[in-house]
């Protein structure tokens, strides 16, 4: 981990000096200001971790100074005012304006050090709360071919206004991708509203989609959508009422709000989602052409399956972000825990990776998640009940689906066995040693499971 980094600005050479040299010893790392130009060009160099900033200074003051830095929003680094006799008040004034704390000259070093370690864990914070609130705009996750020719293909279309239907399977990450895209474009500082179809019915979708003005007047999707992008999340779920309101106003960029008498213009891009499924929704006209509408631009998301290279940095990625945003135990997944989960199908695609990496992180035992948990885990899923395979396996190529098929039926095997692979070769029909060698090209802990 690096040292944290502080500015000492002031225009007095030997407190810069002494000020260096205490906090060195500390172990920081120090850059110094003569005065507030050349402050100016430091924290543009490098954002600090703390700023030392004198009041008195002969080219500009630090208060000055201070209210430069505080009215420039990429500038977050806290600052603790330094100040000679006579000036206190001002020094309140300072923090009054944005400043951390202030100490008085001539500096006591006990003093000293207490506020530096309060002021950089206050600015530790609160980078952290940041981070947590601020969404980042996040694309496409792993290096295969099909993920980086999604990321291209994204990233070509969101410099345009054009509507933009993202087609995938469920759990793909579509809406996802829907916020890369709105964050990439030139629509990115306005709203990112969703249109949801679930709970919305064939009575009140005028009243969702364009406001009300019956009573007190309320803004429909499309108004708080307006200048921004909207996002109709599972284009076959919107009722055919709502689509054929939703079609008029497309081609029409206007809406009226429900009891209301003026039109309001629209102007919002609209990127929509959907499964691309054969579906009842398909037979119907208003669905089509709202369809033909959205579609003059389709991108096609890849299932997970498609990427098998890109699980071991999708289960990175997850574990970190988990950390992050649910406080959870970091683990790290071993290697042949990678490899088993490189050859799952991922029905669920990258939400069910997700929550398979949320819950062995919760389930926590040491640093490193095995084979044997995650197997595990899978066998949670698949459920007592369910078939052997629930997966297509009409969609992997031969070899992987002889594996998986191999892995669920000896597995499943196995546990009738209590782990017991002696009663396993009688059970499948298998000579011993053979069995031992499939078993371990399988990824299969037979030991772990005989101790489960």
């Amino acid at each position: 981990m690096s040292a944290p980094r502080i500015l000492v600005v002031d225009d007095e050479a030997d407190i810069r000096s002494l000020v260096q040299e205490i906090l060195a010893d500390e172990g920081y790392a120090v850059e110094v200001a003569a005065n507030a130009e050349q402050a100016r060009t430091a924290r543009t160099a490098h954002e600090p971790d703390l700023v030392l900033l004198d009041i008195w200074m002969p080219d500009t003051d630090g208060i000055t100074l201070l209210r430069e830095w505080v009215q420039t929003p990429n500038l977050a680094s806290p600052v603790v005012m330094m100040s000679g006799h006579g000036t206190v008040e001002t020094a309140v004034e300072a923090t009054r304006l944005g400043a951390f704390d202030f100490v008085e000259k001539p500096l006591s070093l006990a003093k000293l050090l207490r506020t530096v370690k309060t002021a950089l864990d206050a600015g530790r914070r609160k980078r952290q709360e940041n981070r947590s609130l601020v969404p980042q705009v996040l694309g496409p996750v792993g290096r295969s071919r099909p993920v980086q020719q999604l990321r291209e293909l994204i990233q070509r279309v969101a410099l345009h206004d054009t509507a933009v239907s993202i087609v995938g399977e469920s759990g793909t990450g579509r809406q996802m991708l829907a916020r890369y895209i709105h964050g990439l474009s030139k629509r990115a500082s306005a709203p990112f509203v969703m249109l949801v179809p679930a709970g919305i019915t064939e009575a009140d979708a005028a009243t969702a989609l364009f406001g009300s003005e019956n009573g007190e007047a309320h803004a429909g999707l499309l108004e708080q959508a307006n200048d921004g992008t909207l996002f109709i999340s599972d284009l076959e779920q919107l009722p055919a009422a709502m689509r054929r309101l939703l079609l008029s106003s497309l081609r029409q960029r206007t809406y009226t709000r429900v009891g209301g008498h003026v039109a309001h213009a629209f102007d919002a891009r609209i990127i929509a989602s959907t499964s691309g499924a054969a579906n009842s929704a398909g037979d119907d006209a208003s669905y089509r052409d709202l369809l033909t509408h959205l579609n003059a631009v389709a991108i096609q998301v890849p299932p997970l399956r498609d990427c098998a290279e890109d699980v071991p940095e999708l289960l990175r990625y997850h574990a970190e972000s988990l950390v992050d945003e649910e406080r959870l135990p970091l683990r790290r997944f071993s290697v042949a825990a990678q490899n088993r989960l490189r050859n799952y199908p991922w029905p669920g695609n990258v939400r069910e990776l997700r929550n398979l990496v949320r819950r062995l992180l919760i389930l926590s035992g040491g640093e490193e998640i095995t084979l044997a948990e995650v197997e595990r885990e899978l066998n949670v899923q698949a459920g007592a009940n369910e078939p052997l395979v629930k997966q297509d396996l009409l969609s992997l190529p031969l070899r992987e689906a002889r594996e998986q098929f191999e892995r669920a039926y000896l597995q499943q095997q196995l546990q009738l066995c209590n782990g017991r692979v002696g009663q396993l070769a009688k059970r499948v029909g298998m000579e011993r040693t053979h069995l031992y060698r499939k078993l371990r090209s399988l990824g299969i802990d037979f030991r772990q499971l005989a101790e489960d």
